[in-house]
């Protein structure tokens, strides 16, 4: 208990406070919304840690393992630190068929990382998901919000190429 109310100290006060007023803005039974919250605290912080879902709990009323359910169900949240890319490749049976694990092992490849985690520049997080209900475009990958259907893995070179280059324009 110590080591998480420790914790809680390396939490940004400023963006506590900004989730404290999303809070308390919040009408009705406050645990109805903890989806809402986590998103808030997810915008603000960027991903959820242990901490933070504590946080989220207390101010809700919810016991951590509750919180940490949510967090863990939904592949939206992320429970470590994410780049400014996430790469979704949709491992549903219709992409699965059409070779979304080729397009995976060369995103892997080519971003120099592994599933769930983040590349060593920042840029890139990788997701396997199950599904992106874009059936017909199979086999389908996200780049945030973007949509990338029928990729191939050669493609996958253009389009991780594609990102890198933004970043280097913004430099």
């Amino acid at each position: 208990m110590i080591k998480q109310i420790l914790d809680m100290e390396t939490l940004d006060k400023e963006l506590l406070k900004q989730l404290d007023l999303f809070i308390n803005q919040l009408e009705g039974d406050k645990k109805e919304h903890l989806i809402h919250v986590l998103h808030k605290a997810q915008s603000l912080f960027g991903y959820l840690p242990q901490n933070l879902q504590l946080y989220v709990a207390r101010a809700l009323d919810l016991s951590g393992a509750r919180v940490n359910g949510v967090v863990t169900f939904y592949s939206f949240f992320n429970e470590k630190p994410v780049g400014k890319y996430t790469i979704s490749v949709c491992m549903g049976t219709a992409c699965f068929v059409k070779g979304a694990d080729k397009v995976l092992d060369r995103v892997i490849e080519v971003t120099g990382t592994k599933k769930g985690e983040m590349s060593k520049d920042g840029l890139f997080t990788i997701k396997d998901v199950r599904c992106i209900g874009a059936c017909g475009l199979a086999p389908v990958m996200t780049v945030n919000d973007k949509v990338y259907g029928k990729v191939k893995p050669k493609d996958v070179d253009d389009i991780i190429r594609h990102y890198r280059s933004i970043e280097n324009e913004n430099k």
